[in-house]
């Protein structure tokens, strides 16, 4: 069995629909959130900060068993791309989530595995 077409057709009136639907997206930009997201270390990072809402340096840290510089670096880069926010309170910067559709992606995220590991396990 084939898994791709074994004659060239298409639908035009959904294609040209979609391409339309194409143009008004930030194709790029999700992309860009994606491969953020692909980073193993990233992704703890985002899942701790789904389990609490606020979490400072040296807990993410301690959590990812990293250095402060590492940390702090994978902070900043969830915070450039929008998907976290920090504030500082003296000498302490804490973070947390960007908003709840952040926090919903990841959880979405890790729902979505734990179906498809239980499916894979029957």
């Amino acid at each position: 069995m084939k898994d791709s077409c074994e004659i060239y057709c298409y639908d035009e009136s959904k294609v040209r629909k979609v391409q339309d639907a194409l143009q008004q997206q930030n194709i790029q930009g999700m992309a860009k959130m994606f491969k953020v997201l692909a980073d193993e270390t990233r992704m703890k990072i985002a899942f701790a900060l789904c389990e609490e809402d606020e979490l400072c340096v040296c807990d993410v840290a301690n959590i990812i068993g990293s250095s402060l510089a590492t940390a702090s670096h994978h902070l900043r880069t969830l915070k450039q791309l929008g998907l976290a926010k920090y504030r500082k309170e003296g000498k302490l910067a804490f973070y947390s989530l960007e908003d709840d559709q952040v926090r919903q992606f990841i959880q979405i995220a890790s729902t979505h595995d734990k179906e498809l590991m239980a499916h894979a396990a029957t």
